[in-house]
């Protein structure tokens, strides 16, 4: 697998990896041998991209390896905050991603069987989240005692703020600090003293600065409630750490489960990865062909079918695609052609396409390709020279194919790059026709690259073995990359060295000692080369004319669908005007009817006056066009019309959604949304609505806010309560009225403004101080 750089292939699908687990699955994973989990892995490599397909960016975000920190749970060891954020994230993350499997048990099986297999763990999340918060700090309730005793620290703490408020603050104290202010060392508050002043106030030492001029002094009056307020700082440290510990003790309890969760998301993420990966190499699920039940003295029958097929570690925006086809009756390849033609490259193919097939990774070729599983894949390809062994180029390749036969057998693959190179092109070329012999009497799956004349004619006169052969352009003197199964290279190098400007005489001799079928055979091997290339560029022609059919096929589809749209609007623009002038004629006949009615005029004109009412009311709008109902996707911006409030998709299921709006989920059907306008007529809109709403429960909170006749604390209160609900509304301004009079509670308004992170900025109303205009942040 390192000769076919295997293992740089998974390098690349760990990169898809969402967390260590999966990456680790990832760099383990080795090609079966067994069809039927083959079959297996290649259908989850499927059924996950049809999920990713149909859930955009979903992920198992959140999940982490936990299983250390379970093991290291159940030898009594206490967790930090830390772990217990990571195994709370990872069962959230455990029970999301079941849960939306959960829906496409009949569609996506093999996804569904691996989210089933995660086990159900009660109690734990609750029980994390009841001792800690999202910033992984311990909370005041998540015991008795704990809250008793923060309860008392923080009296105790107040009391010796205070106490030191007060000796800063004395005018005989003042001036022998260097500051006045309370500060902090060893967990202990202390005063700034001038060095100078060392003495005038009974004090412990507790810290020099380091020039030397300030004491840190803890004063003598203070030290009862300093030691108090240590005392319970250790009481609060005891009783976080006997939290943890029993909260450590839950998890070793369902250890087994947190293990069984780990590998079951890991295995999901695991299939994401592949699935990625596919799509980034543009890849397709391979056919899987098996073996003969039967096999005779013949060749056992297997197969490889690769259409535009690309070596996966290589630009796909530069490298030839190649087509292999060995059908059932061909097993062996023989591959010839000029130095850096692209013979290796199309062994690597080759090889990369089986391993990756067999590893359940889809392959990057056309869907109609087809492959057998085969038992090994072996590969003798490079520049294996070992000096510490002693060995020359040949003598490594000789013993690296010694090692093959004794190892590979009929259901093998085999991959021989420049057999017999490296000795006497004469006994090179020998053994390399009796090496090709081996392999078929042993009836093993063989691809041969060579340079030697002899393995060609042998590949044309055996069955079994078919020629193939990279293409050389001779007039721009380099490789085409394009591997034709059929026919053998023929040689370049006259040509070459005449096109190159060598003296024709010298050319002309040198033809004149090969024998004249052989050139005869090579002109010939070149007139076909040209037309193949030359229908193979037709061909490539007929293509992006039909691709630029189809681009324009689509395009014109679209416009139509626009077309129809629009109509739609319009029609359903003109029938609400309509209806609405109806309803405005039906008022005003009403009207016009008490009227008459109240004035006496005969019965006639009333009885027209119906008719013609009756008229009007008999007409009827055609029905509405019928509306594609809209669709939505996580993340999408929409409308949450039961609030009239703007948010986003965090839950998708078949008929409920969950919408964040602001700092609030909101679960609604689907009919209950819209998407969202642009941000523009939004605001345009929502000003409009507001203007004429009245601020009532259910709507938009009203654009103004009058505090003239409240006191400042009541004032702030309402403040707040408003800036609160008109961010959730996603209001855009807002105009608060404080009056002029003494300036206080305009001062005390705009204080708060500053602080509320809800306020993008403010400003007076033009020359009006008593008015504030307030923009929202976000909005």
């Amino acid at each position: 697998m390192d000769r076919l750089e295997f293992r740089a292939i998974l390098a690349k699908l760990a990169g898809f990896a969402a967390f260590s687990a999966s990456k680790e699955l990832a760099l383990q994973l080795r090609p079966s041998t067994d069809f039927d989990e083959v079959l297996e892995t290649q259908k989850g490599t499927t059924e996950a991209r049809l999920f990713l397909t149909k859930n955009p960016g979903a992920t198992i975000g959140g999940a982490h390896d936990i299983r250390d920190l379970v093991q290291a749970a159940q030898h009594d060891s206490t967790l930090e905050v830390d772990d217990f954020l990571d195994i709370r994230s990872t069962l959230i993350a455990a029970r999301n991603i079941k849960r939306k499997l959960a829906d496409y048990v009949e569609e996506l099986p093999h996804l569904a069987q691996r989210a089933a297999a995660i086990p159900p763990i009660t109690g734990l999340v609750s029980a994390i989240s009841k001792v800690l918060d999202d910033r992984g700090n311990i909370k005041d309730n998540a015991s008795k005692n704990l809250a008793e005793i923060r309860r008392d620290l923080g009296s105790a703490r107040a009391r010796l703020v205070s106490k030191m408020d007060r000796l800063v603050s004395d005018p005989k104290i003042i001036p022998i600090l260097q500051e006045p202010i309370v500060t902090q060392r060893d967990g202990r508050f202390v005063i700034p003293l001038r060095a100078e002043f060392k003495g005038r106030i009974k004090a412990v030492i507790h810290d020099r600065s380091s020039s030397g001029a300030t004491l840190f002094v803890e004063p003598l009056t203070v030290v009862d409630l300093n030691n108090e307020c240590r005392e319970l700082e250790l009481a609060e440290r005891d009783e976080m750490r006997r939290i943890l510990r029993e909260l450590s003790a839950l998890i070793a309890d369902q250890a087994a489960d947190l293990i069984r969760s780990v590998e079951g998301l890991a295995a999901i993420d695991f299939m994401f990865a592949k699935a990625g990966y596919a799509d980034e190499l543009g890849a397709s699920e391979p056919t899987m062909i098996p073996w003969p039940s039967e096999e005779s003295g013949a060749h056992s029958g297997s197969r490889i079918r690769l259409r535009s097929a690309r070596h996966a570690l290589l630009d796909p925006e530069t490298v030839v695609p190649i087509d292999v086809v060995l059908e059932e009756l061909i097993y062996a390849l023989v591959i010839t052609g000029p130095n850096t033609g692209g013979k290796t490259v199309a062994l690597k193919t080759v090889g990369l396409c089986v391993l990756m097939a067999q590893s359940g990774l889809h392959i990057p070729a056309l869907p109609d390709s087809a492959l057998s599983v085969f038992s090994g894949v072996y590969a003798d390809i490079g520049d294996e020279q070992s000096i510490e062994q002693s060995l020359s180029t040949f003598s490594a390749h000789i013993a690296n194919i010694i090692s093959i036969l004794k190892s590979a057998d009929s259901h093998a693959l085999v991959l021989l790059d420049e057999l017999g190179s490296g000795t006497d092109p004469q006994e090179g070329a020998a053994l390399a026709k009796a090496l090709l012999m081996e392999f078929l009497d042993k009836n093993i799956t063989t691809f041969v690259a060579t340079h030697f004349p002899v393995l060609k004619t042998f590949a044309h006169t055996t069955p079994g073995v078919l020629n193939a052969s990279v293409e050389f352009d001779l007039e721009n003197l380099q490789p085409t990359f394009h591997l034709i199964v059929g026919l053998p290279g023929r040689s370049n190098a006259l040509a070459i060295a005449e096109r190159l400007g060598l003296d024709e005489g010298v050319v002309a001799r040198a033809r004149s000692q090969i024998a004249p079928s052989d050139l005869q055979a090579d002109d010939l091997l070149d007139v076909i080369q040209r037309q193949r290339k030359t229908t193979r560029e037709e061909l490539g022609q007929a293509q992006e004319s039909n691709r630029i059919a189809q681009h324009l096929q689509e395009t014109l589809q679209q416009r139509l669908t626009g077309i129809e749209d629009e109509r739609r609007a319009i029609l359903d623009q003109a029938r609400n005007a309509s209806a609405d002038e109806l309803d405005t004629i039906r008022d005003e006949i009403a009207s016009l009817k008490r009227k008459l009615r109240a004035a006496g005029q005969p019965l006639e004109v009333i009885e027209s006056l119906k008719e013609a009412a009756e008229e009007v009311q008999e007409f009827e709008l055609p029905p509405p066009a019928d509306r594609v109902p809209e669709t939505f996707n996580l993340g999408d911006q929409v409308l949450l019309k039961t609030i009239r409030a703007e948010g986003v998709i965090t839950d998708l299921r078949s008929d409920q959604v969950e919408v964040q709006v602001g700092r609030l989920r909101v679960r609604a059907k689907i009919d209950e949304l819209q998407h969202a306008i642009d941000k523009p007529a939004r605001d345009m809109e929502r000003i409009s609505t507001m203007n004429k709403g009245d601020g009532q429960m259910g709507g938009p909170p009203p654009l103004v806010l009058d505090l003239r006749g409240l006191v400042v604390d009541d004032a702030l209160e309402a403040l707040e309560r408003r800036l609160d609900a008109a961010y959730l509304a996603s209001v855009p301004i807002i105009r608060v009225i404080h009056g002029k009079g003494s300036g206080r509670l305009r001062e005390a308004t705009r204080e708060a403004l500053r602080g509320n992170r809800y306020v993008a900025a403010f400003e007076a109303e033009d020359a009006n101080t008593g008015v504030t205009v307030v923009h929202m942040a976000n909005v």
